[in-house]
């Protein structure tokens, strides 16, 4: 299950996991104009942490993801 909510500043996504125990902790998008931040909570060490993708290394991740093994740069617009 997931939600979407559009904020002043960035659209919120939360995945929450769903099915049999041990389920992990909800994870939290934040799409910025610049940036994209994930966040989720770690109860071992009752923090919350947070990895902060630049909308360059967002776009690599989802070309990553239809990709097989091996290493890749994307070639620039106009070249």
């Amino acid at each position: 299950m997931f939600s979407i909510e559009h904020e002043f500043d960035s659209t919120v996504i939360t995945l929450v996991d769903e099915g049999e125990a041990p389920l992990n902790e909800d994870v939290i998008i934040n799409a910025f104009e610049e940036c994209v931040t994930i966040e989720q909570y770690d109860p071992r060490t009752d923090q919350m942490h947070k990895i902060t993708l630049s909308i360059a290394q967002l776009t690599d991740l989802g070309a990553a993801l239809d990709l097989p093994e091996g290493v890749y740069q994307r070639a620039m617009q106009g070249e």
